[in-house]
């Protein structure tokens, strides 16, 4: 093969490599991953403005300035040249100008917290059209998502309107994960404790992946689910299916057994779901016996328990192994006469030991 064709074959090989690969990142089914996926095109085109010309002119230097072409100019005492400082330094500062705005832009455009304003390119979201909201919770190795208004969860399964925002209220159970579909947007994390959001929306039809972007343990490949983007009839019947199967509610009590570390949970629905799990999830008190933490926020913000919050803990052994010296956790707190759970004012609590 002549030394032309190597070369081509060369400069073909990387699509060859990409040929089957899902560009699912530059060919996006959501807004906002479109977005995303044309911020990374530019920003490459950017800085290929600069790094192609350096790249062919060093090649071409090293080829014209060789020992063996004597033809080339020989200037020993040469050592600086005004047109090529400005050449230099000004067109990588245009770059970086230009990067440095479109990142600001962006920054801003793009960010998760935001409420949309478009459903796509020329198609503003309509004014009584409320965001469709799904509070996802990030366990050991599988998703939940509830789905509060329609009273329905679901484990590894997702399903959402086209051309219908969503709003991701996302959290986790005990250690750092990514909630990442990415067709729809791009990744954010889940973390225990805390409430991360996402703002997007899915504009085509279709089955789409879901996983987890950060490790977090031994089962953390399986933490894979669908996301299916169908039309709002097909929501609807989608909810009712949820609704009328057998499934069951998920409880607290239920959250408790779920919430154990499993690997590979194939998907799960349930018909009903209590209405404060999420903020128990959230708040790290699924267990009645914890007081939540915006419980213990507030009595910190109201200037603490003073000598009684010291007093106000109980043992218990650290899951799963209960070999492992037992920690303490702040109780709940309540009266005698009234039931456990129930947040009273301090004047009236009373410590309940465990």
């Amino acid at each position: 093969m002549p030394p032309l064709k190597y070369f081509r074959a060369l400069l073909l090989l990387p699509l060859a490599l990409l040929a089957g690969c899902d560009m699912v990142l530059l060919n996006a089914s959501g807004d906002i991953a479109r977005q995303q996926g044309q911020l990374i095109i530019v920003s490459t085109v950017l800085m290929l403005l600069i790094i192609v010309p350096v790249i062919g002119l060093t090649i071409f230097f090293a080829w014209k300035y060789r020992q063996s072409n004597k033809e080339a100019t020989y200037k020993p005492d040469w050592d600086h040249s005004t047109e090529l400082e400005l050449a230099i330094w000004g067109a990588p500062l245009l770059i970086i100008i230009a990067l440095g705005a479109i990142t600001w832009i962006s920054t801003h455009t793009l960010d998760p917290y935001r409420p949309l304003r478009r459903i796509e390119p020329g198609r503003p979201v309509p004014a009584n059209v409320k965001p469709l909201t799904v509070e996802v919770v990030a366990l050991d190795w599988k998703w939940l998502f509830i789905y509060p208004e329609q009273g329905i969860a679901t484990v590894n399964e997702l399903a959402a309107p086209v051309d219908r925002p969503i709003l991701f209220k996302i959290t986790a159970s005990s250690v750092m994960n990514s909630f990442f579909i990415p067709a729809l947007a791009g990744q954010i994390y889940a973390m225990p404790g805390m409430e991360t959001k996402l703002n997007a929306v899915i504009n085509k039809p279709g089955e789409f992946e879901g996983f987890s972007a950060n490790f977090s343990g031994a089962g953390f490949s399986g933490m894979r689910f669908k996301f299916h983007g169908v039309s709002e009839p097909d929501f609807e019947a989608w909810v009712r299916t949820v609704r009328t199967s057998n499934a069951g509610e998920l409880s607290r009590a239920g959250y408790q057994v779920l919430e154990r570390p499993s690997e590979r949970e194939p998907v799960r629905h349930f018909s009903s779901v209590a209405p404060d799990l999420y903020h128990a999830i959230l708040n790290r008190c699924v267990d009645r016996n914890k007081m939540c933490m915006d419980q213990m926020m507030a009595i910190d913000a109201d200037g603490g328990l003073g000598k009684v919050g010291a007093y106000n803990v109980a043992p218990r052994a650290w899951q799963p192994d209960a070999a492992i010296a037992p920690r303490t956790y702040v109780t709940a707190m309540c009266s005698v006469n009234d039931p456990a759970g129930l947040s009273l004012p301090l004047s009236t609590a009373s410590i309940r030991e465990e």
